[in-house]
């Protein structure tokens, strides 16, 4: 699992100070990407292999609000790891660990230049296997 300290910015909240519903799912990608690099993999590399990572389902339950200035943690896990696919699940918790909103986002590759599915690099596959 990995966690990511996030601190509430003013843009990240609507006008009452509360997290806008759709920033959850910014902390979630950012989140996402830097799990994958604690793996040893960048974005950067899979787009020069020729490959980029999209989201292709969410679902999202939130519970409590997130609040300006707030200190929050974005839980990330690999649930499922196929050669094309794969998916996390994802929490936010305050930092006295009270669950805000979890949910699932599945993923998938596919080619850069034609968009089709495509197999995840060798090296991505196994250590995202290796997290299961």
């Amino acid at each position: 699992m990995h966690i990511l300290p996030i601190k509430v910015y003013y843009e990240d909240t609507d006008a009452q100070g509360v997290v806008y519903y759709a920033n959850y799912l910014k902390f979630f990608e950012r989140a996402r990407t830097e799990y994958l690099r604690e793996i040893g993999y960048e974005q950067k590399n899979l787009m020069e292999q020729g490959a980029i990572f999209v989201v292709r389902e969410v679902s999202i339950e939130f519970k409590k609000p997130a609040y300006l200035d707030q200190q929050i943690e974005v839980h990330t896990r690999i649930i499922k790891a196929g050669k094309v696919s794969f998916d996390f699940t994802q929490e936010v918790f305050t930092d006295e660990g009270d669950l805000l909103c979890g949910g699932i986002v599945k993923c998938g590759c596919l080619g850069l230049k034609n968009f089709k599915p495509k197999a995840l690099p060798s090296k991505l596959y196994q250590g995202m296997k290796s997290l299961l």
